[in-house]
């Protein structure tokens, strides 16, 4: 299992989003003490099918990038003389 610690600055906002998200949505105050519980399960439940996509997003990227390296950094050999 990854666990992910994000910075401070990104929790706090996160825990912010969540009550806002709460409060506009779903019309239902929540504290932090929910909001933090919230963004726990969401981090365990749904954070490693994102990462996890991510990764397989990743490395099709990677894939494509070195399957067409040759195309894209070809450089001709012997044509010294040929540019003169």
């Amino acid at each position: 299992m990854i666990d992910v610690k994000l910075d401070q600055d990104t929790e706090t906002y996160l825990l912010e989003s969540i009550q806002r998200f709460f409060a506009e949505e779903l019309d239902e105050d929540i504290g932090e003490l929910k909001a933090r519980l919230v963004l726990d399960y969401f981090s365990r439940e749904i954070g490693p099918s994102i990462y996890n996509q991510a990764i397989a997003d990743a490395q099709k990227h990677m894939e494509s990038a070195v399957f067409d390296l040759a195309g894209v950094v070809y450089e001709p050999e012997f044509d010294f003389f040929k540019k003169r």
